[in-house]
């Protein structure tokens, strides 16, 4: 069955947002459900490689209910969470310092920040590139930054498990637990989503240096890591 064209620009920030805002109130537990508890280890470890000093400042971008940003806390970093969706912030359990706002147009001073984190949001920012600039911005020089993104598994049995259970089974769970429409836009989204080079490519070009990329757990998840130029 063909899908309608993904969405574009104005309308895909439009379209963002309400999705979230909609889903915010479940968001959590469905994904525990989608990735069985296994994003709680990732965002450890993705948080743990920033290796900053004890109480840097971290800006967690697309925080959505807080995930990110309550393990930046856990591991000693004053994190601000921000996003685009009022409605996941206002979801986010035990998260002290939430800001609103497009990640195109961050509300903060130039070097604000010693780190920054992202997870699972690349695919869902209207201009990646403007998005990286912004980021780059807003970190000192010689600061960190930690992604999480989604990936696909390139082994053939783990790629057919992980297409079963992310292009049916998790539209299935998402529907009957929350909304349909915003699960079933989920596995969609990743045409959004460039190439691993590109991802990098455009990351150098922002102004970060010594970008790394690894493979999470055979290719369910990959993570960027980059250091701010001086």
């Amino acid at each position: 069955m063909a899908h309608p064209p993904l969405p574009q620009g104005d309308e895909k920030t439009r379209q963002v947002r309400a999705m979230f805002d909609a889903i915010a109130p479940r968001y959590e537990f469905v994904n525990k459900l989608m990735t069985f508890g296994l994003d709680a280890r990732w965002r450890r470890r993705a948080v743990h490689d920033l290796r900053l000093t004890p109480a840097s400042r971290i800006l967690d971008v697309a925080a959505g209910t807080g995930d990110f940003t309550r393990e930046l806390a856990a591991q000693g970093y004053r994190a601000v969470a921000t996003d685009l969706s009022f409605g996941m912030l206002a979801a986010a359990r035990g998260v002290a310092d939430r800001v609103q706002a497009d990640a195109v147009h961050l509300p903060f001073p130039d070097g604000a920040f010693d780190g920054l984190t992202c997870g699972y949001a690349l695919r869902n920012f209207s201009d990646l590139s403007a998005t990286f600039v912004e980021m780059a911005r807003v970190v000192r020089p010689g600061g960190r930054l930690s992604f999480l993104e989604v990936a696909e598994p390139r082994s053939g049995l783990w790629r057919t498990g992980f297409r079963l259970w992310f292009r049916h089974a998790v539209p299935f769970i998402g529907s009957l637990v929350s909304d349909r429409a915003a699960y079933h836009y989920l596995p969609q989204s990743t045409a959004y989503l460039p190439t691993t080079d590109e991802i990098v490519s455009r990351l150098n070009s922002a102004g970060f240096l010594a970008v790394n990329h690894r493979f999470v757990m055979g290719g369910l998840s990959q993570q960027f890591l980059a250091t701010r130029a001086q």
